[in-house]
């Protein structure tokens, strides 16, 4: 039975103006919202649906973080720029261009896994594992350029797609080494 594989979390950007006041933003109605520039550059501001983070700088770039799709992340970007167009901010593009920086997704192998073993087997100069820094083994895939943590219990963390399939292929690959070299059980 294949991994199930799940998306954890989309990270996009875009930009929706030539540049924001992130104070008079603070002012003038992103209810919730969080800005203090002696901490971070920009404004922070959570939407419940769907369920995101964005950062709002005075660039007019905006990062949306915590969509569980590209299709939700395309979804909250475009409400935020109607949002901010009815609360009197000028020349905002309400048809963002969406660019996709990160895909992170989860899986599991359903199987412990020895870290060692896997090591030896692929070599130090393929993986890096140091478990009294980090529980899991990292290992960096060329093509999908994706990195896939993989610890003991069998799960795997997959981070640096650029879209889910990058994720899946990355899983298939990692699945099928292992495979391969007798590391399922």
């Amino acid at each position: 039975m294949e991994p199930i594989i799940t998306i954890e979390n989309v990270v996009t950007s875009t930009k929706l103006a030539e540049d924001f006041d992130l104070q008079k933003l603070m002012e003038t109605g992103l209810e919730g919202a969080a800005y203090d520039k002696t901490k971070f550059p920009g404004l922070v501001y959570r939407i419940k649906d769907p369920s995101v983070a964005f950062l709002i700088f005075t660039s007019g770039k905006v990062v949306c973080t915590g969509a569980k799709s590209i299709e939700k992340a395309h979804i909250a970007m475009v409400n935020l720029a109607t949002e901010l167009n009815s609360i009197g901010c000028k020349e905002i593009d309400l048809e963002p261009e969406i660019h996709v920086q990160n895909v992170v997704a989860t899986a599991n192998l359903k199987t412990n896994l020895n870290l060692n073993a896997i090591v030896i087997a692929f070599g130090m100069e393929n993986v890096e594992y140091e478990p009294e820094v980090f529980p899991g083994l990292v290992c960096r895939l060329e093509a999908p350029k994706v990195v896939v943590l993989v610890f003991s219990t069998g799960k795997l963390v997959i981070t640096g797609g650029k879209c889910p399939e990058d994720c899946e292929k990355g899983l298939r690959i990692i699945k099928t080494q292992f495979e391969e070299l007798g590391l399922l059980y």
